[in-house]
Parts: structure tokens; sequence; C-alpha cells
């Protein structure tokens, strides 16, 4: 790609403890989005869409096999998910796929009046914002 914009997000890179699950849990949402598969490894795999994609892998060299969100570090990606209807839609499908709604109590505006998004969770402790921009 040669007309990507200065600074525009390469890749994100996600270390997981297990690989499989995070491969379904992972795969599920980033499809949903409009992702593809973009590569696959023995240890990991890749979703693309446009000029950015998204690893997840389980490196031989963790450190630890747990996330912590609230650690310094990464706390959660948060996506562009289209309209209020595909937001909830992908909200109500998620416990099917591993992820767990944060914040339910204040769903859809756990980020304030003006802003309509699900906060999503997955059983390795990764979240992810999925935001209406429609």
């Amino acid at each position: 790609m040669t007309d990507v914009p200065l600074g525009a997000l390469h890749h994100v890179e996600l270390w997981v403890p297990q690989l499989g699950r995070a491969r379904a849990e992972w795969g599920w949402l980033l499809t949903r989005l409009g992702y593809q598969l973009y590569q696959d490894w023995p240890d990991g795999c890749s979703w693309r869409r446009g000029p950015t994609y998204i690893v997840v892998e389980e490196s031989p060299a963790l450190s630890s096999r747990v996330h912590q969100r609230t650690a310094p570090g990464l706390n959660h990606l948060a996506f562009s998910a289209g309209s209020r209807q595909h937001v909830a839609e992908l909200a109500a499908d998620a416990a099917a796929h591993g992820w767990t709604e944060l914040f339910p109590e204040s769903y859809p505006h756990a980020g304030g009046p003006d802003h309509f998004a699900a906060y999503l969770v997955n059983s390795d402790g990764f979240e992810a914002e999925l935001i209406a921009t429609r």
C-alpha cells in the first residue's frame, strides 16, 4: 500500500495465553467488523482491514499468561462499529463468542450521554470498545 497516510496505524500485536481461544474470540469480532483473515502460522494469526492488521500470538517468549487491562499497558482497543443497530447486534451476540459486556448497567452510554458504544471483555481480559459511528 503506497498511499497510506503518515501516522496511520500499521498493526497491533496482542500476545495471548491460549491461541485457539483467542483465534475464536477475536476472529468472531474482527470478522463482524469487516476484517479478513490475513496471516496464519503455528503460533499466531492476523486479520486485516485496509492498511491495518491485528495479530494474536501465543509467543514462546510470554512472561505471563495473564492480561490485566487495568495494569500499565494496553487498556483496550476501540473500533468504529457502524450503526447503533450493528453495535447492539454485536453486544447481543458477544456472550456466545467468549465476550462479556462491561458496564451493562450503563449500556449503551457508559462513555457519556453522547457516546453510543458497547464495552466487551474476552476470556483473556482484553477489552474492545465498539463505537456507533453512523
